[in-house]
């Protein structure tokens, strides 16, 4: 999917590592078609991936996340695509949230950093 492409291209353009793609299409339940959860080493890098995924989609794609949360302290920061879930964590809280756990019945595909 493009917008996930895109996505993904902008964690990369500001080096967020352990970059995770989770197509939840065939689940029955779900919150969204897609995650794209990703990790910085600080809330200051964390706030730069968000930052740039947000700027890299509207200049490629055209399109605004309908919501992001989760600026206040960069631990965990969420943009919502509609389809397509962001999640950029600093490391600490994606090991306690572990989102791909949850989730780890969709198809899960690690990209390399």
């Amino acid at each position: 999917m493009k917008l996930v492409d895109k996505i993904v291209e902008g964690v990369q353009n500001k080096k967020g590592q352990h970059i995770t793609v989770i197509d939840l299409r065939k689940l029955e339940v779900k919150p969204c078609d897609w995650f794209v959860i990703a990790e910085g080493g600080s809330n200051i890098q964390v706030t730069a991936i968000a930052d740039e995924v947000e700027d890299y989609v509207r200049k490629e794609l055209r399109e605004k996340p309908f919501a992001i949360v989760g600026r206040e302290n960069a631990e965990w920061i969420a943009l919502d695509y509609g389809d397509v879930m962001v999640h950029v964590f600093q490391r600490e809280a994606r090991q306690f949230y572990d989102i791909e756990s949850l989730w780890a019945d969709g198809k899960v595909t690690e990209v390399e950093d």
